[in-house]
């Protein structure tokens, strides 16, 4: 096994690329089996979830051919088969996409329910809301989603809570589907607006995404494409905060400013200079910040993905700083983790109380998920001594060469190799 050291104290200087998101591919990789053809998918993250979501395809017979780090051709003429088994998704949250895909192509989809990171119940309710008002029959069998229709029928289907999980699998379900499906209180990030895109590129009639309306024109077929994803809105966050908690100076590169606004204002509020361009943005930071209050909530919102990150620099900022979480119900386990190092943070349930204090110091913690992963790196970053994380199998999932990048930045941090014995020594 391996986990992540770093030397804390370093501050954070110079450039920094940001990969294709995360959250568009996994939901524009299944889309590919709607297509029968051959479609090439551009800015891809070299990353565990996109490897894990191209070895489903395989398995259910798409040829894949990757033509270079970041771009790999998806030929879906050839998969028949409709069912993906527990050992396939048991590491990727995303995997319940493929019903929506499945669904939409064979009007079958039988798709074990999905792993991924574990920070509160994942209720798919809305999803099964959706593809049974489109027409399908759905029941949840040995942890199975067994979904099957005679056809698709365009339905009104109104959200009782904005899901963009649920958004993306019912616009997946529908773009074939007869007639017309109007999804109302849809989700409106960017990987939806995304998704659209690609669909459309596909030959899809998908109409209103980024709005809460969307309107989708069922076709007969689609055909393949060439599509280049967009940068990672999170990833980029992730960066700006690594920046800014460790007084650094960083341009961040290959980005949608307009996607960062939510993430910049509240690094503005804290103190923090942000400089924004075309495709990038710099983070100057003295390392010292005013409290602030968040709340995450759906897009245009604070995000929930970059919660842990941002409130990491909550841990040292002046006076006392209030975090609401309004998406996940136990994204705070985290924050034990920061307690390690020092933090003063007290939680009642969807609250986090963070009492500013002087300095972080290095400790053993681990990555309780992905961006709790992320968030363990820059609180390591701005501490005082060593920090070492396990469980970075969950940073994995979504950070493409983030050692490299890091690195390359001016962080002390690096991978090693370590053994039972040595965690059973460190719980000791």
């Amino acid at each position: 096994m391996e986990k992540i050291v770093i030397h804390g104290g370093n501050r954070l200087t110079g450039e920094v690329e940001i990969s294709g998101a995360k959250n568009a591919a996994v939901a524009i990789i299944p889309a590919a089996l709607l297509a029968q053809d051959v479609c090439r998918i551009e800015n891809l993250p070299n990353i565990s979830d996109v490897t894990c979501m191209t070895k489903i395809l395989e398995s259910m017979g798409a040829k894949v051919k990757r033509i270079n780090k970041h771009t790999i051709e998806y030929d879906t003429r050839n998969v028949n088969s409709y069912i993906v088994p527990h050992e396939m998704t048991k590491k990727l949250r995303a995997s319940y996409y493929l019903v929506g895909a499945l669904l939409g192509r064979f009007c079958r989809a039988k798709v074990a329910l999905p792993g991924g990171c574990d920070f509160g119940v994942r209720p798919i309710d809305l999803h099964i809301k959706g593809f049974e008002l489109l027409g399908a029959n759905v029941n949840l069998e040995s942890a199975m989603v067994n979904a099957k229709a005679d056809r698709l029928t365009g339905s009104a289907i109104y959200m009782d809570k904005v899901s963009v999980g649920a958004t993306i699998n019912i616009m997946l379900a529908s773009v074939k589907a007869r007639g017309l499906t109007i999804i109302e209180n849809a989700a409106k990030e960017p990987h939806i607006v995304d998704l659209a895109n690609f669909l459309n590129a596909m030959g899809a009639d998908v109409r209103g995404a980024g709005t809460d309306v969307i309107k989708i024109h069922g076709v007969t077929e689609l055909h393949g494409c060439t599509y280049s994803i967009i940068p990672d809105q999170i990833e980029a966050g992730t960066y700006m905060a690594a920046a800014a908690a460790t007084g650094g100076d960083v341009l961040i590169k290959n980005v949608i400013p307009k996607h960062l606004d939510s993430i910049s204002a509240k690094l503005i509020e804290c103190g923090v200079k942000i400089t924004e361009y075309d495709d990038s943005l710099r983070v100057e930071s003295s390392g010292k910040f005013r409290h602030c209050n968040i709340k995450t909530m759906p897009h245009p919102g604070f995000p929930t993905d970059m919660q842990p990150q941002i409130s990491v620099l909550l841990t040292v900022a002046e006076g006392t700083s209030l975090v609401s979480e309004g998406v996940w119900d136990n994204r705070f386990k985290y924050v034990d983790q920061l307690i390690r190092m020092g933090a003063n943070v007290q939680v009642d349930g969807t609250i986090a109380v963070f009492q500013g204090v002087k300095e972080l110091t290095g400790a053993p913690v681990k990555a309780n998920d992905l961006r709790a992963g992320a968030a363990m790196i820059v609180a390591g970053l701005m501490a005082t001594g060593t920090t070492e994380i396990e469980d970075i199998q969950y940073i994995d999932r979504g950070y493409e060469d983030y050692i490299e990048k890091f690195k390359a930045l001016g962080a002390d941090i690096y991978r090693r190799e370590f053994s039972d014995s040595d965690k059973a020594n460190a719980a000791g």
